[in-house]
């Protein structure tokens, strides 16, 4: 699968200057768009759109440097409608517009261009299981909050926070099924997963029960679950988890995402320093 990646990083390279097709990489990576965005994702840490916006820049910012071509034809050959639209972008960037950066000299910075290797590491063991589950709520406090890739979700901390004790026992007095006690369920609001998309994330739990007025609820459908578990340092091995099921789980076996939430159950230890995780996706089978 590396190769394969590899091979799409390379076709990025020869064609930074021209239209670059996500259907057309997930061709060479031999997997879906869909999967294709999710393992870049997980393993470079930044989405593949904003990879190639990056690399772009990069170039861009070498040829405005450079003086041989103007900025408007830098603009176009790098895919911007207009000097206007390349400034914003440029800036964006660089921290300096295109037309300053030339007259000045100014130090603008660089996305290197990416390579994947395999490196063995890591203490967790992931397990999985293949779960039919019948009709079941998502019942708790919801907030529609921007992606972020890295690091605390300061929107989802808040609201957390803000939820009362007493709401939260409530929440949880509910849970009748699995996976049990409070959860964080995220439903994707668009195919895009590029930082600062809007999605809905729900602290709740799931249940059959009949859910007060004053709480949000999701009914979920009856499906097919994939059910991913581990153990290990935390918060280490949550991250590994949602990278191997995304990079090595799904390439490999017969069962591609279905719209539904994504359902993750942590139980950390007292200290903080382990924690054991259920991470529950919709799937359905395909032709493998």
């Amino acid at each position: 699968m590396l190769d394969r990646l590899n091979q799409v990083m390379a076709h990025i390279e020869d064609h930074l200057d021209q239209r670059i097709e996500a259907a057309e990489l997930a061709r060479i990576a031999w997997t879906s768009e869909f999967h294709l965005r999710r393992m870049f994702s997980a393993l470079a840490g930044i989405p593949l759109s904003e990879y190639v916006r990056r690399r772009r820049l990069t170039v861009a910012g070498a040829e405005v440097l450079a003086g041989e071509r103007t900025l408007l034809e830098i603009a176009v050959r790098h895919g911007y409608g207009s000097a206007e639209a390349f400034a914003r972008a440029f800036r964006a960037m660089h921290g300096v517009g295109p037309g300053e950066a030339r007259r000045t000299g100014a130090a603008l910075n660089s996305q290197p261009r990416m390579s994947f290797r395999l490196v063995v590491e890591g203490s967790t063991t992931m397990k999985y299981r293949i779960v039919e589950k019948p009709e079941f709520k998502v019942v708790g406090r919801k907030a529609r909050v921007p992606l972020i890739h890295e690091g605390v979700n300061p929107h989802i901390a808040e609201m957390v926070r803000g939820i009362p004790p007493e709401t939260v026992q409530r929440i949880a007095d509910l849970s009748d099924q699995e996976p049990e006690g409070i959860v964080s369920a995220v439903v994707h609001l668009s195919d895009s997963r590029e930082e600062g998309v809007l999605l809905d994330y729900h602290h709740a739990v799931v249940t059959g029960a009949d859910a007060p007025e004053d709480l949000d609820v999701l009914t979920v459908p009856a499906g097919t679950w994939a059910v991913f578990e581990n153990t290990g340092p935390y918060p280490r091995s949550l991250q590994y988890l949602w990278r191997d099921v995304f990079t090595e789980w799904f390439p490999s076996n017969p069962y591609a995402t279905r719209p539904g939430p994504e359902i993750l159950r942590t139980r950390p230890t007292a200290d903080r320093s382990e924690a054991t995780s259920q991470l529950w996706i919709p799937v359905e089978r395909t032709v493998f």
